[in-house]
């Protein structure tokens, strides 16, 4: 399943999270310089990819910690 394989690699769900969150930064200075018409539409993209991106950032930040834990206790199951 695609989420058991993305939580396998923190690291892409990471590299996710922070596309998302500088694409929830670029396009509101896009529209404040009238590069991009401010729509509804686009205002509300730039705000859910931010904040996606955000909770996918805790989640792969967790992801990545529970996988560190797991790997640490398999090293010290055998001292």
């Amino acid at each position: 399943m695609l989420r058991d394989w993305l939580f396998e690699h923190p690291r892409l769900l990471f590299s996710i999270a922070v596309l998302l969150m500088v694409f929830g930064a670029v396009m509101p200075f896009l529209m404040v310089i009238k590069l991009v018409e401010s729509t509804f539409f686009w205002n509300f993209l730039s705000y859910g990819s931010s904040t996606l991106g955000f909770l996918l950032g805790i989640v792969a930040l967790a992801a990545s910690r529970i996988r560190q834990k797991r790997s640490d206790e398999d090293l010290n199951q055998y001292k």
